[in-house]
């Protein structure tokens, strides 16, 4: 049974802290997507990133997978049956969804469409196949295009990408030399992204990432002076 679409935290925290903004109404609120190969540290950059900004909130994806340790309903996934995420594709719940690894995700549209309606940032953490198909929703999606900032998180190199998919140890060797097969495919797409940020480490990422995050919040598409 998936939990209350509403339901979302991740409670770790970051030493490096986001400046706070004045007059944070002024803003437009961002859909910061974030994609990157399997093992390419997505999940970790996101929890750095929420952390710091606790005012962003994370849209909770739904999965047919089964959870990893640690991993709760409602929090990281909503997980579903098969049975049950299709009916939710024939219901159009998704804003998009994929076949990953032989595994379905999809994004609710009530976790992404409205949270930025209500005014609040978004996180959200998609596949490179996902991160094309809410591309293209943007360009027919006003309120979604103007939101919308695409980031690519890339491995300095696939050695270091298969280190840590063996580190996780969540996959056979065979599998991982398929994820290692996807990733270079995936990787081959960081154009199609607003910004490649090539990772160092936890800490360096975040500080990239928050900068980005800043520089966004003050283009003029989606801010305006104060009156005088």
């Amino acid at each position: 049974m998936m939990k209350n679409p509403k339901s979302n935290s991740d409670k770790s925290r970051a030493s490096v802290k986001s400046p706070k903004l004045a007059a944070q109404k002024n803003f437009a609120p961002l859909l910061i997507l974030i994609s990157a190969p399997s093992g390419g540290g997505k999940t970790t950059l996101c929890r750095q990133l929420l952390a710091a900004r606790p005012d962003m909130m994370r849209a909770v994806t739904c999965t047919t997978r089964p959870p990893r340790p640690g991993e709760k309903d409602g929090v990281d996934y909503y997980f579903l049956d098969a049975a049950e995420f299709q009916r939710r594709v024939q219901a159009g719940d998704f804003l998009e969804h994929a076949t990953v690894f032989g595994r379905s995700y999809g994004t609710l549209k009530s976790e992404v469409l409205g949270r930025l309606c209500a005014g609040r940032d978004v996180l959200l953490n998609v596949d490179v196949q996902g991160a094309t198909t809410i591309r293209e929703r943007a360009q027919t999606e006003p309120e979604l295009r103007r939101a919308l900032v695409t980031v690519f998180l890339a491995p300095s190199s696939v050695t270091v990408l298969e280190e840590r998919l063996k580190k996780r140890g969540a996959d056979t060797p065979e599998e991982i030399q398929k994820r290692l097969s996807v990733a270079r495919r995936e990787i081959a797409q960081w154009q199609n992204f607003d910004y490649l940020l090539i990772s160092s480490t936890i800490q360096g990422d975040l500080r990239r990432m928050l900068a980005i995050v800043e520089a966004e919040k003050l283009r003029t598409a989606r801010t305006a002076a104060p009156g005088f």
